[in-house]
């Protein structure tokens, strides 16, 4: 029941996002759904290998910060209706998703 609240807050957050910012294109709840999921299955996969590769280079906040923008970067090249227009507005995607996610989970939890 928590990994479900968990998809819908972070779903909830992308909507936030992409609502927010206008480089960022997301069709509608339901697409935030399946984006909150590839980001997750992303971050277990390919979020891991790359804390391990590059342990110790970068502080922990800064380096989580670029790891979730480039995990955006590589959904928007595996799902078609989930636009980014580039990095920089990953990393203001990834901003707003950790912050609104953050809020979010402190009312739903």
């Amino acid at each position: 029941m928590d990994t479900l609240l968990n998809i819908l807050v972070t779903a909830a957050a992308f909507y936030i996002g992409g609502s927010l910012l206008s480089g960022v294109k997301l069709k509608n709840f339901w697409h935030c759904i399946v984006v909150a999921i590839v980001i997750g299955l992303l971050s277990v996969t390919l979020g891991t290998f790359l804390k391990i590769v590059t342990l110790g280079l970068l502080s922990l906040g800064i380096f989580s910060w670029l790891l979730n923008a480039i995990l955006i970067q590589v959904a928007d090249w595996f799902l078609p209706g989930f636009e980014v227009k580039n990095f920089w507005w990953a990393l203001a995607l990834a901003a707003i998703v950790s912050i609104a996610g953050s809020l979010l989970q402190g009312v739903v939890f």
